[in-house]
C-alpha cells in the first residue's frame, strides 16, 4: 500500500508532489495523469511578493520567466508598477515535476473511480494509499455565485524584436465588451511574447476566432509583425461573489481531499491558484501524518480560512460586476491602480491591512454610490 495518490497532475498536485519528493523521500506516493504530457498548454504567473523568500527558492525550478516591474495602461492612466513578477510555464512545470518524481509519475493513465483509499484504473488495476487526494481540476457547484476571467492567449515569434522590458499586465485602453477587458503581454525573449485577450466576463464561453483576430489587431497596431503562433492557450478562472462555502464542502466525497481549484483554493479576484498551491503543497509536507481524515481536515481548514478572509474581495468583485454596466467596469481597476504598490501587492497576496480595506473603499467612488451600496449587499444570483 502506498502512503498517497494524487488523481491528476495539475499545477496543486505537482507542487505537492514535488515538495514531497524533495523534502520526504520517505513517502511512497503514486500522482496519476490521464494526459500524455504534463502542464498542458498552461502559464502559471505570480508576484513574487505573493510567497515568503523560501517559498520563493523552493518554486525556483519551475519558474521561466521572472520582471522586476511591469505596466498597466488605462484610458487616462499608464503607471509602471516596481513589484517582481514571475511566470510558471508548462514546459517547466513538467519538467521539474517528471525529473523528480521519476517512476511514481505515471503519465497517459486514465481514472475511472477515485475513493478516498484506493483508485481504479481504465486498465481495471485497483492502486491503494492510506490517503488519496483528488485534483482534478474546478467543480462547479450551485453553491457559489460565480463570474469569470476568461481568456485566450497567443505565444508568438515575431519578425523583429518588440522592444518590451517587461510585462503588460493589463493594457485596457482596448475596446470594452463582454465586461471588464484588457490585453496582457509577456516578454518571453526579444521576439517572443504571450498575448493574451482577457475579459471579466458574466458567462464563460469563449469566440476563439473573435479572441485570435483581436490579438493579430493588437500586434498589428503596436507594429509587432508575426511570423509564427508558437501555441494556443486558453482559460476561464472562477472569480467568487458569494456563496455557502459549507455547503460546498460538503458537496465533496467524505474522506476524500480535493486540492487546488477544486478545494476552492484560489485568489476571489484574479482566479489565480499557484500561491495557494504552495502554500498547501507546504503544509501537507509538514504533517507527520498523511491519514486520509487528517489530510482532509488540515486542506478544509486551509480553504475555510481562505474564504472567511476573503470576505472583503468578493465585496470588491459584486462592486466590480454589479455596480455599473459592464463597459465602465474598467473605472474600478482604474482606480485599483492609482493606490500604492504597497497595498496592490498585500492585494494579490490576500494580505490586505484594516487601513488597505478603508482606503480602497474611501475617496472618489469611480461609480455611483447607490449602486456600489446595492453591489454590496447583493449576493449576485439575483443578476446572474
Amino acid at each position: 500500500m502506498l502512503d498517497l495518490i494524487l488523481a491528476g497532475g495539475g499545477l496543486a498536485n505537482g507542487l505537492l508532489a514535488y515538495r514531497l519528493a524533495t523534502t520526504r523521500p520517505d513517502i511512497r506516493m503514486a500522482m496519476i495523469e490521464q494526459a500524455a504530457t504534463l502542464g498542458g498548454a498552461h502559464t502559471w504567473s505570480f508576484h513574487a511578493t505573493d510567497l515568503t523568500p523560501a517559498q520563493n527558492e523552493w518554486i525556483a525550478p519551475f519558474v521561466a520567466h521572472g520582471w522586476p516591474r511591469y505596466e498597466v495602461a488605462f484610458p487616462g492612466l499608464a503607471r509602471r508598477v516596481e513589484l517582481a513578477y514571475r511566470t510558471v510555464s508548462a514546459e517547466t512545470f513538467a519538467a521539474a515535476v517528471t525529473r523528480t518524481l521519476g517512476a511514481a509519475l505515471r503519465m497517459g493513465t486514465a481514472l475511472t473511480r477515485v475513493d478516498p483509499q484506493q483508485v481504479t484504473l481504465a486498465s481495471g488495476e485497483v492502486l491503494q494509499a492510506r490517503a488519496v487526494i483528488d485534483g482534478r481540476g474546478f467543480r462547479p457547484s450551485r453553491h457559489m455565485v460565480l463570474r469569470y476571467q476568461k481568456f485566450l492567449g497567443l505565444e508568438v515569434r515575431l519578425e523583429a524584436p518588440h522592444g518590451l522590458t517587461g510585462p503588460i499586465l493589463m493594457d485596457a485602453t482596448v475596446a470594452q465588451d463582454d465586461g471588464y477587458r484588457f490585453i496582457y503581454v509577456l516578454p518571453f525573449a526579444a521576439d517572443v511574447l504571450l498575448i493574451e485577450d482577457t475579459y471579466y466576463s458574466d458567462a464563460p464561453g469563449l469566440d476563439t476566432a473573435r479572441l485570435t483576430r483581436n490579438i493579430e489587431a493588437y500586434a498589428a497596431g503596436r507594429s509587432w509583425r508575426i511570423a509564427e503562433v508558437v501555441r494556443q492557450e486558453t482559460g476561464v478562472l472562477p472569480i467568487t461573489l458569494s456563496g455557502d462555502f459549507s455547503a460546498f464542502w460538503n458537496e465533496a466525497t467524505p474522506g476524500l481531499p480535493p486540492a487546488g481549484l477544486r478545494a476552492g483554493l484560489f485568489h476571489p479576484t484574479t482566479g489565480f491558484s499557484l500561491p495557494d498551491a504552495v502554500r498547501l503543497a507546504d503544509r501537507i509536507a509538514s504533517l507527520p501524518d498523511l491519514e486520509s481524515v487528517t489530510v482532509q481536515q488540515v486542506i478544509q481548514e486551509m480553504s475555510t480560512a481562505r474564504w472567511n478572509g476573503d470576505a472583503f474581495c468578493r465585496l470588491l468583485n459584486r462592486m466590480l460586476f454589479l455596480a455599473g454596466p459592464p463597459e465602465e467596469r474598467f473605472v474600478i481597476m482604474r482606480r485599483f491602480y492609482q493606490l500604492s504598490e504597497g497595498l496592490i501587492g498585500r492585494f494579490y497576496a490576500g494580505d490586505l491591512t484594516h487601513f488597505d480595506k478603508f482606503r480602497l473603499l474611501t475617496g472618489k467612488p469611480p461609480v455611483s454610490i447607490p449602486r456600489a451600496i446595492q453591489a454590496m449587499f447583493s449576493t449576485g444570483r439575483e443578476a446572474a
